[in-house]
């Protein structure tokens, strides 16, 4: 789903710069633009940034429990 019309953001597009290492929304505006131009999807914006930074927190904390069971044995 295209989140940014006017930048032509899309979901997908946060969700990889979340998983690449981006952690600040703010930054992440400064890097693609987004939500800078007309504002209309910065609701939107940042609930999809929120929800990727849960996502790839919650996808860590499984490798790194996985990875301690699997060492323990």
């Amino acid at each position: 789903m295209i989140v940014c019309l006017c930048h032509r953001i899309s979901e997908s597009d946060i969700e990889r710069a979340v998983q690449s290492g981006m952690r600040d929304f703010e930054h992440l505006q400064d890097e693609t633009g987004l939500a800078r131009n007309c504002g209309a999807c910065h609701d939107c914006a940042q609930e999809t940034f929120g929800q990727a930074l849960v996502k790839t927190q919650a996808i860590s904390f499984a490798a790194t429990r996985l990875a301690l069971n699997t060492a323990r044995r």
